[in-house]
């Protein structure tokens, strides 16, 4: 088996994020590679700086046009929303993987924890509160059928029994209908009104050319598990089965046996300093290249910052194992307990984590203010601090701030770089 270092390790696993090399293209063609590597690009409704699925995608690009993104969506129609490792932007050449996991949730076989025994008894659940509240459901298609895209406020609450949980969706009907309809294929993501969801039949949102091959499903599988590793660059069992498609991969070991066996991954070891990182590790055959290219110098670092959604670190025990970095976002700490701020975003330093910088831009002011910089043990010198205060630069000219206001707490020794 081969062994590779740690450092090869992460330097493979940040330039099969796009994190590496020069940047991506600022067009649709640019943002689509990027999607298309990562699999996936995480919605989240926090915008304390801006939408997390266009942080993600600025960190590869740099600045670039939100309107691209928007192009790609809902005139192309080349990404779609569906759900991935959560709620996410995806790649419309993906959808017969979505299509099958639509297909498992509509039969009662996996829901929010996959296709395990408590995601079949949530699916099971969900599809009794569907089927008594059928009336509800046939008339929310009529209405689409008839007039086209709706947002949720369209449509009146005829359900006879309510949604009930313990969170915030409880008693929300309509709301849950839509979205059970989306996740059993009945209904997508048309496009965005105000920021409210416009609702439509899948046949009508699809584009020419969707791919609609029905596979098995041993073979979704390991296609799954192949753009999962080679967005993860290196990776063992466990954290291919926590990306992309997190839960959902059914008998992954024998996926990946079969895939080994086929010549399309790779085995490896890590080795960190004079001992070896748990477990068997995995590379994508095609990447083995790219794999001797960093191990014979071939690398050229970046530093940018990170969204906490990144799919770099969304997985915080490989973040963890991988840079020795320990990340928790603190939006619901008490602001008095919290330790790095609201949004903290780790700062990319070449094939290092070295800094949290806590952000918030001002859509009336158009100024970007820091509220504060945590800077990781080992690395306060001027190099990172240039870099990093780079890394902001390039945040602002993407908010289109007008000014940067280093307002917070910052490591004593930047203050002179960062004021430059």
């Amino acid at each position: 088996m081969r062994s590779i270092s740690a450092t090869t390790a992460r330097r493979l696993a940040i330039a099969r994020q796009r994190l590496a090399g020069e940047n991506g293209k600022p067009n649709a063609d640019g943002i689509l590679d990027v999607a298309r590597d990562l699999g996936f690009l995480q919605l989240d409704p926090t915008s304390v700086v801006a939408p997390s699925h266009q942080l993600v995608v600025f960190s590869r690009v740099g600045p670039y046009q939100p309107k691209h993104l928007e192009t790609l969506l809902w005139a192309e129609r080349r990404l779609f929303e569906s759900w991935a490792h959560a709620a996410s932007i995806v790649v419309t050449e993906h959808y017969p993987i979505y299509r099958w996991i639509m297909h498992r949730v509509a039969t009662g076989k996996g829901f929010w924890h996959g296709f395990t025994a408590s995601g079949e008894r949530q699916s099971q659940r969900v599809l009794a509160w569907m089927k008594a509240n059928d009336t509800l459901r046939r008339s929310m298609l009529r209405q689409i059928r008839e007039r086209g895209p709706l947002p949720s406020r369209a449509f009146e609450d005829r359900s006879t029994g309510a949604w009930r949980s313990s969170g915030w969706n409880n008693g929300r009907n309509v709301g849950m209908m839509l979205f059970y309809l989306q996740m059993t294929g009945q209904l997508m993501v048309a496009g965005r009104s105000g920021g409210q969801k416009l609702w439509d039949l899948p046949e009508r949102c699809l584009p020419p050319g969707t791919p609609r091959t029905r596979l098995g499903e041993s073979a979704i599988v390991r296609w799954a598990a192949e753009i999962s590793l080679r967005a993860l660059g290196v990776a063992t069992a466990a954290d291919i089965r926590e990306h992309f498609i997190r839960w959902k991969y059914v008998n992954l070991p024998a996926a990946l046996g079969s895939l080994e066996k086929q010549g399309r991954i790779v085995a490896v070891g890590v080795r960190d300093g004079d001992h070896s990182w748990p477990g068997t590790w995995y590379v994508h055959a095609e990447d083995v290249a790219l794999l001797d290219r960093i191990e014979a110098g071939q690398w050229i670092p970046r530093t940018t910052v990170l969204s906490p959604f990144d799919n770099l670190i969304i997985d915080r025990r490989r973040t963890s194992r991988m840079f020795g970095f320990d990340y928790t976002m603190e939006i619901y700490v008490p602001a008095a307990k919290r330790l790095y701020g609201y949004y903290a975003m780790p700062v990319l330093f070449g094939d290092r984590l070295v800094a949290r910088v806590d952000p918030a831009f001002s859509r009336d002011t158009t100024r970007l203010s820091i509220r504060g910089i945590s800077v990781e043990p080992g690395y306060d010198d001027l190099q990172v601090a240039q870099a990093t205060q780079g890394a902001i630069a390039g945040l602002a000219t993407f908010l289109g701030a007008s000014a940067i206001d280093y307002d917070g707490k910052l490591p004593s020794r930047w203050r002179r770089t960062l004021s430059a």
